[in-house]
């Protein structure tokens, strides 16, 4: 190993031999994304920007006086911000509809153009022709439907004035559709993706959205009809007694009647989970969900489905299935480091094995997953959970979800509110230890209260409580247990497989790195840190190029790569470079050689598979974090904009662990050091953690008719309340 002239060059500590592969989730939905490499220079001078717009549509010709959906995508920011314009006719709406002039435009060629609001010097383009009519006229049936996941539904065309009938199916755009959004066969009969889509509602909050079938005409592209699909998730229906979990449900009184503006508004979440303890069953969910954050009272009545998913936010037609028993004090000082609530079941109103809805492991006839019970006992203890690790919940509002934890040992802060308004006591708590699921599109608003489990073993891991809009948080199930005390064991049966992470949506522990952008300037300073120890560098026996490029740690900042030999043993390749960070690029031969630019960099990045954002690492990585973690962990939490921090796995160098820091997009915050302690940081930013975003309980109003406000009573039924 060649020795370094200057002690700024950190060092890593494990071998490459000791590395394996693993990631974090408090933030929900973007999504963002972690981020794969953009170029700059080295010896050239470097792009003004490394951001790009792309622009698509289904097709290239519209009809006069007809619509067309554009859609655009932004590489290089997790931005995906654009404004729309149209040169040649037509109008084009801010979500990219465009509506063709009455008469054909001269000459006929519109272009229509996104430009990005990240950086305005940005822009992608798309030309389509108008055309004065089309003989070949499309529809579909049915227009609109509403099919639970897993399920089936037939969707038949119709094509008049061609004797060429036949079309093309198209799922939100993708020909065939996709494990995502659910598949549709060439005779138009769609399957339903195993979870309720999601999307971000730009206020930090994860909801969810409807999917769109197409069908175009083979005969003339130009002519096309679409049905807008709501996948609504079994979870979200009113059971049949005994209920089985993962269900909509929460406390009876879980509403406010707001006699000034004239409305009823009402929350629910999701039934998790069945525990036992001193003989007895209770139902296991979030004090949020079955004690109003800390407003309900020991004896609430508990109900299925909730107020949420009842015609009148009233009680009407619903099951009181238990009464709340104990719950933690959220407010309490110091925290009591769980958001958790029990209700004792009324015997013959819940199922007694525990069993989950979507949670086993075979299948019905039709081929959707039958409910199954959790593994029993006490779950996985914190101390054994594993970064990488696969996981799935099955909740009140999106259904069954699948993916992977991202990070352990996180101390974060989440924000609630009293009242199922928001009007109330507004506040916030500190937890500690607690374990992040990435992808915000694990769960939306109503599926607090959910039991996470294994994938490979259905075994309790967490009890979901909050997120943001890219990711979820849960609570230990060791820390929930021990809370309650009295041998506290989850009812459940042998360990097994969740059949349904791979029917028809595949687990989403693989998703790949999306680019973001850094500005320039930071590639430039990286480029001239690169060039000053480039001989030091290159030294490395395993090193076969020296580029420079984006990180995947820290999205916002550059990072000089390494483009290594792959399965040559790692001689302690530096962490960080007067500051800046490292990744790590393993291939048996690379194209290139020697320091490289930004350009070829890239170009040598192509050449290789797409990053994970989890990786696994070793206990003995998860050990060296420990350390780092607790001796930094309190300082970096008092920094503003901070909002957790845990231990997750890198992407700049699979098979390492870092320092995972949640950072609050927007906020401005102190900048994150490259390495602390030895160890890579990595920074995660999303909204705000709160018990009122994704993860959390959903919240409805009913407006009431002026002559029949006065006869309303609070929690009872009126058939004048409408949705």
């Amino acid at each position: 190993m060649p020795a370094l002239a200057h002690a700024s060059l950190e060092r890593l500590v494990p071998p490459k031999e000791h590395m394996t592969r693993a990631t974090i989730g408090l933030f929900f939905l973007p999504i963002v994304l972690f981020f794969s490499g953009c170029s700059g220079s080295s010896s050239t001078a470097p792009p003004s920007s490394l951001l790009s717009v792309t622009v698509t549509a289904p097709r290239s010709t519209v009809v006069v006086g007809q619509t067309l959906t554009f859609t655009a995508t932004v590489a290089g920011t997790n931005n995906q911000a654009v404004t729309w314009s149209v040169t040649g006719g037509g109008t084009i709406s801010n979500i990219g509809v465009y509506t063709a002039p009455a008469t054909v435009p001269n000459p006929a060629k519109v272009t229509v153009t996104a430009t990005s609001q990240a950086d305005t010097t940005k822009s992608g383009s798309f030309t389509v022709t108008v055309v004065s009519s089309s003989a070949v006229q499309v529809s579909v049936q049915p227009a609109t439907a509403s099919v639970s996941d897993f399920r089936t539904q037939q969707f038949t065309p119709t094509v008049t004035g061609s004797s060429n009938t036949a079309v093309t199916w198209q799922v939100n755009g993708v020909t065939g559709g996709s494990q995502k959004f659910g598949f549709i066969s060439s005779a138009g009969l769609f399957v339903a993706p195993s979870a309720v889509p999601t999307k971000s509602d730009g206020q930090g909050n994860t909801i969810t959205t409807t999917l769109t079938i197409t069908a175009i005409s083979q005969a003339d592209s130009t002519a096309s009809a679409t049905s807008a699909v709501t996948i609504v998730p079994e979870n979200a229906n009113t059971e049949p007694v005994p209920v089985e979990l993962g269900t909509t449900g929460g406390n009876a009184h879980d509403f406010v009647n707001n006699t000034a503006k004239n409305t009823i508004t009402c929350c629910g979440g999701t039934l998790g989970s069945l525990v036992t303890r001193g003989g007895l069953q209770y139902i296991l969910s979030d004090n949020h969900i079955l004690a109003r954050s800390d407003g309900a009272t020991v004896g609430d009545a508990i109900i299925q489905p909730g107020l949420i998913d009842t015609a009148t936010c009233t009680t009407a037609g619903t099951t009181t299935v238990a009464n709340l028993s104990q719950f933690s004090n959220l407010q309490a000082s110091p925290s009591q480091n769980v958001d958790a609530a029990i209700a004792q079941v009324i015997t013959g109103k819940v199922d007694p094995a525990g069993k989950i809805i979507y949670l086993g492991a075979s299948v019905d006839a039709n081929g959707v997953p039958v409910a199954g019970a959790p593994q029993a006992g006490t779950g996985i203890p914190a101390s054994s959970v594993a970064v990488g690790r696969a996981v799935a919940k099955s909740g009140r509002s999106t259904g069954l979800t699948c993916s992977t934890i991202e990070a352990t040992n996180i101390s974060t802060s989440v924000d609630y509110t009293v009242n199922c308004d928001g009007t109330g006591t507004k506040f916030t708590v500190n937890y500690s230890n607690q374990i992040g699921v990435i992808g915000g599109d694990f769960s939306g608003e109503g599926d607090s209260g959910s039991l996470i489990v294994t994938q490979d073993t259905a075994s309790p891991l967490a009890l979901l409580y909050a997120g943001s809009d890219t990711d979820t948080v849960g609570n230990p199930v060791a820390d929930v247990l021990n809370f309650f005390g009295n041998n506290t064991l989850f009812v459940g049966g042998a360990a097994h497989t969740v059949v349904g992470c791979s029917l028809p949506t595949a687990p989403q522990s693989a998703k790949t790195v999306v680019p973001s952008s850094v500005a320039s300037q930071v590639i430039q300073q990286a480029t001239a840190t690169r060039d000053l120890h480039a001989a030091e560098l290159l030294a490395y026996p395993e090193v076969q190029a020296v580029g420079v490029g984006q990180s995947y740690d820290s999205p916002k900042e550059a990072a000089i790569l390494f483009f290594v030999t792959q399965g040559e043993s790692r001689t302690n390749l530096p962490t960080q470079v007067d500051g800046v960070r490292t990744r790590v690029i393993e291939q048996p031969l690379f194209a290139k050689r020697g320091a490289i630019s930004a350009e070829d960099s890239a170009m040598l990045e192509k050449s290789v598979a797409a990053p994970q954002l989890v990786y696994s690492v070793s206990d003995a990585e998860m050990a060296r974090a420990k350390v780092v973690h607790t001796a930094h962990v309190e300082a970096l939490m008092k920094q503003t904009g901070v909002q957790g921090v845990g231990i997750g796995s890198s992407v700049d160098s699979p098979g390492e662990a870092v320092l995972m820091i949640f950072t609050i997009r927007g906020v401005p915050q102190d900048p994150i050091p490259a390495v602390i302690d030895g160890l890579r940081t990595r920074v995660r930013e999303s909204s705000r953690f709160r018990a009122g975003s994704a993860g959390s309980e959903v919240q409805r109003a009913c407006k009431l008719p002026p002559v029949k406000a006065a006869s309303i009573k609070p929690g009872t039924a009126s058939p004048t309340i409408k949705r």
